[in-house]
């Protein structure tokens, strides 16, 4: 049965606040953080959220539909927004929102939202725990729970695709492998490697792979279907597999897959830990958008993923889910 109880004295929201630094961007001509960094720091909140109303530890289960609307730039003051929207059995289903403003200015504008899953675990056994059930209190928070709904189809129906499909070595795809060792500073509250740790991995790999194929600075535009299948162990072999799958006009689209597993095991025996779609395009100098170098699939494989690309674009935008934010006012000052 669902835990029913109501925990009055546990706030539903976290919010962060810290300065973007010169470490947070990836490489040099970068004009902001990068979108794995960005990712960093959204799981961070979303967790400090999630174990806040849980009391307990708690696992990313999922992440999805990020839109990185514009550069966070070093030096910049950043405030990561995280809420409930909704509760199951397990999980919590957090809004989060990132903006950020230059402190001379004061003025916080938004770079990007998303919805983060979380579900609670018993520290002891690994297992799925109920959680306190959220019950919205005023019309905004019935207004963002409805927007954490109209995803479920959504999510449920990208999973699907995403799962349906294989990778193999039968592909002429530009292809990128990063391979190394989990590091203990890489650890998180409950002794695995933190979820917005890999998701930083993630985008560095198909930073790099995107970066060789078109030759020009790439930045991701646009993250999806992040499902969290495994935990990652401190010591563990990662090895993190980014791989094109289709181009546009301009957008250059990527499928990921984080493997990992006990390196004494060899590589066959990596596990599938997560699986993610990030989307980037190709800047010059002064950020502005290039045409995307084509590629043209080969193989039945590469062509095979190349439609599932398409397909789910077109779920996106069959959905049309219910904005989980609403926007900002003209000008938002620190208080």
């Amino acid at each position: 049965m669902p835990n029913t109880r109501v925990a009055a004295e546990r706030s539903p929201s976290v919010t962060l606040r810290f300065m973007a630094s010169p470490t947070d961007v990836l490489h040099h001509g970068a004009q902001g953080v990068s979108g794995g960094r960005v990712l960093e720091w959204i799981d961070k909140a979303a967790y400090a959220c999630a174990a806040q109303w849980s009391a307990t530890y708690c696992v990313t289960a999922y992440v999805g539909h990020i839109h990185f609307t514009r550069p966070i730039p070093s030096g910049h003051i950043v405030e990561v927004r995280s809420r409930i929207a909704m509760t199951g059995r397990s999980s919590m289903h957090i809004v989060n929102e990132v903006l950020s403003a230059d402190p001379r200015e004061g003025v916080f504008t938004r770079a990007c939202d998303c919805l983060v899953v979380f579900v609670a675990k018993d520290p002891g056994t690994g297992k799925s725990m109920a959680v306190p059930t959220f019950v919205p209190t005023n019309d905004e928070e019935r207004r963002v729970a409805d927007a954490a709904k109209s995803r479920i189809g959504l999510r449920q129906a990208i999973e699907s695709e995403m799962e349906a499909q294989t990778y193999t070595d039968d592909s002429t795809a530009p292809r990128i492998v990063h391979r190394f060792m989990a590091k203990p500073t890489d650890v998180n509250w409950g002794g695995n490697v933190h979820g917005g740790t890999a998701m930083e991995w993630i985008d560095e790999a198909g930073l790099a792979c995107t970066m060789e194929w078109s030759g020009e600075r790439t930045v991701a535009v646009y993250a999806g279907g992040i499902r969290f299948y495994h935990p990652v162990h401190i010591g563990d072999l990662i090895e993190v597999d980014a791989r094109i799958t289709r181009t546009d006009s301009r957008s250059i689209h990527t499928s990921v897959h984080l493997r990992a597993g006990d390196p004494r095991g060899g590589r066959e025996n990596l596990k599938d830990a997560i699986h993610a779609t990030f989307t980037y395009i190709g800047i010059d100098i002064d950020g502005n958008p290039l045409p995307a170098r084509h590629f043209t699939p080969v193989t039945e494989e590469d062509k095979r993923l190349w439609e599932h690309t398409q397909t789910l674009k077109d779920l996106r935008g069959q959905y049309e889910p219910v904005p989980l934010v609403k926007p900002l006012p003209p000008a938002q000052r620190t208080s």
